[in-house]
């Protein structure tokens, strides 16, 4: 990538509603319209993760102008209108350079790292094309170094961990009005590396959605220091580890909040570090994370690649752990592709991988990976190809296993579990595992368990006069939704 594929970008500006896309939608609901994005896209071989808050986001002028698979589907979706019909701005507005000639495809290798536009993180889809150089091939491209230069923009205020990052001496205002800070040394290193485990704490403790926005900041300053440039080298080497794990942990809160077009951006921001610096640890926990955030935005194929891609750079790490869990990654793609066989005899490769024990070799940011979440992540694979059976009685395993700690978890799988008995003819207990998901989302935000929870009440709804049930779906209904 060359540097003038990147922009800095630009001061942030009062949003305008698009009026225009809110007239086409009609009397339709946010969700309903996002229903028949999602078709159309699949009309044309495109996925988008498209939902009610995508719609939302579009409509209070907040994606100015889509990435390329939405720019895609729009056109295919409302014929002989341009980008500037559906009251989008043209992208050259956007991205601060002269846009390309109409119908002209983005550069072949965008894909790592992935483009954003400048105010609104949305990150540019994978786009088809001949060249030879694969994201999920174990290259080094040296020319990524020009991502490093980007700043991470937000119209977040405080942030839960600017604790973290206070003592680095680097004023947000400074970042934005491009005055070069003083050099970073141990101190910014070690408070860098403990915003990243704040910010895992508070996720396994109550979620994503109240972290994400404010999360950002502290990665914007993260990079700036890398731009600073720090004298040693082993502090260089430390910076550049704690910008992207801190990338991939601001990426996560923008996955399990259902942000998956960000998130997809900031694991390609830490994939592009990894790469840069030569860190195969980093580089094996992005393509982990881009491995399940492929499985949830229905690109199952890409999870695979990605996670055999994991696999590759995490074998010399010595970590049998690690490569048990990116085993189970590949497993959730397999499942996704409805490969029976290929996903069984992943999950037997990671439970083989996960009984040789821990070592010295695990990374840190594998604390929440213990038999809890290997059974809930096998449980989402029997479910993903409908062995509700199954997949109950792991998911009902790891919400009993799981430390008391990890909140967020224990929510996920009884949330799992709620789902695999209401689609497993079991309504009353499905209902029972479903009130008690309600009771943990006083303290866990997460728009992901939400979801899922809502899918449980939809099935539940022709069995409302179950016991337990017409209860769960009245409490469920009542409780209002993370905006």
């Amino acid at each position: 990538m060359t540097s003038s594929m990147v922009t800095s970008p630009q001061p942030n500006r009062p949003a305008r509603p698009n009026l225009a896309f809110r007239r086409i939608r009609g009397h339709r609901s946010p969700g309903e319209f996002a229903a028949l994005v999602r078709r159309a896209a699949r009309e044309i071989g495109e996925q988008v993760s498209c939902d009610a808050r995508y719609i939302g986001r579009v409509e209070a002028g907040e994606i100015r102008c889509p990435n390329y698979a939405y720019e895609r589907v729009f056109l295919h979706m409302f014929p002989g209108r341009t980008l500037t019909d559906l009251g989008f701005v043209p992208r050259s507005a956007v991205r601060g350079r002269s846009a390309r000639a109409d119908g002209e495809a983005p550069p072949a290798h965008f894909m790592s790292p992935a483009y954003t536009t400048g105010e609104t993180h949305e990150a540019y889809e994978p786009y088809e094309t001949q060249d030879p150089q694969d994201p999920y091939e174990t290259h080094h491209d040296h020319e990524e170094s020009d991502v490093l230069r980007r700043a991470f923009m937000t119209r977040g205020g405080a942030t839960v961990a600017a604790a973290s990052l206070a003592p680095l001496g680097l004023p947000h205002d400074a970042v934005a009005a491009d005055r070069p800070p003083r050099r970073p040394g141990v101190r910014e290193a070690s408070a860098l590396e403990e915003a990243v485990r704040r910010i895992r704490l508070l996720d396994d403790r109550h979620g994503a959605d109240g972290l994400y926005r404010r999360a950002a900041a502290p990665l914007r300053t993260a990079y700036a220091l890398l731009d600073a440039g720090a004298t040693r080298q082993a502090t260089v080497d430390r910076l550049h580890s704690g910008a992207g794990e801190l990338a991939i942990s601001v990426g996560w809160l923008a996955h399990d909040s259902g942000r998956y077009d960000d998130a997809r951006s900031h694991y390609a921001e830490a994939l592009a570090t990894a790469r840069v610096t030569d860190d195969p640890a980093l580089e094996a926990h992005a393509f982990c994370n881009t491995a399940f955030l492929a499985r949830d935005s229905g690109r199952p194929r890409e999870a695979v690649r990605a996670a055999q891609a994991a696999q590759r750079v995490a074998r010399p790490l010595g970590s049998a752990r690690l490569m048990s869990l990116l085993a189970l990654r590949e497993a959730g793609g397999w499942a996704g592709l409805a490969d029976r066989t290929g996903c069984e005899q992943a999950l037997v490769r990671a439970q083989a991988l996960y009984e040789r024990g821990p070592c010295d070799a695990d990374p840190e940011w594998m604390s929440f990976y213990g038999e809890a979440e290997l059974e809930g992540l096998e449980a989402q694979c029997w479910s993903t190809l409908g062995d509700w059976e199954r997949a109950a009685r792991h998911a009902r395993e790891a919400a009993r296993l799981q430390d008391p700690h990890f909140t967020r978890n224990i929510a996920l799988y009884t949330a799992e579990l709620a789902d695999d008995l209401a689609r497993g003819g079991r309504p009353d207990e499905a209902a029972t595992a479903g009130m008690r998901v309600l009771d943990l989302l006083d303290e866990v935000q997460s728009s992901r368990i939400q979801t899922m929870l809502a899918g449980t009440a939809r099935v539940l709804l022709p069995h409302r006069r179950a016991s337990g049930v017409s209860a769960f779906l009245e409490r469920h209904a009542g409780r209002p939704r993370t905006p």
